[in-house]
């Protein structure tokens, strides 16, 4: 009989442990989430329109908040000199097709920005580009430099001097 007896203790128990479990683990994730720094904000499209898929990305260490992106689908050339508020299409009127592979800056003078035509992608929907482009003037102005046949250029490396 003591046996018996003992069941419905160990029943009451287990219940209780359970319900305490259930309680305390379901208010984990409220508590997770109420933590979240940016749990407030919410998404919002701030542009560039029409920009396409990105291809390069390259920002100037010297000005923390300027960057350019290069649109691999025939968007172009863009820049922000706000951390990425604001951003303006560059060289629409000089470039003959708007597929970018690779964009690049130097080092010793953050006006002097080199630009590559023809994204890297690897597919079977790829644009070609058409050369090099340099500007001296951080975007303003850009002026080709050549390598017109390569169709392709997905990297561009800059002396540091």
């Amino acid at each position: 009989m003591n046996s018996v007896s003992l069941l419905p203790r160990k029943l009451v128990r287990t219940a209780h442990l359970l319900l305490a479990a259930f309680v305390l683990f379901s208010l984990i994730p409220r508590a997770t989430h109420a933590r979240k720094p940016f749990g407030p904000l919410a998404y919002r499209l701030i542009g560039p329109y029409r920009g396409g898929r990105v291809g390069t990305v390259t920002g100037v260490p010297s000005q923390p908040f300027v960057y350019y992106f290069g649109a691999a689908g025939g968007g172009g050339v863009w820049k922000t000199s706000d951390g990425g508020v604001n951003w303006e299409p560059l060289g629409d009127q000089t470039f003959k097709t708007g597929s970018v592979g690779a964009i690049a800056v130097s080092e010793s003078d953050p006006n002097v920005v080199y630009v590559g035509m023809g994204e890297e992608t690897l597919r079977g929907n790829v644009s070609h580009g058409d050369g090099m482009y340099k500007s001296t003037d951080a975007g303003k102005t850009w002026k080709k430099i050549g390598l017109e046949e390569t169709r392709h250029i997905g990297r561009i490396r800059v002396h540091p001097r």
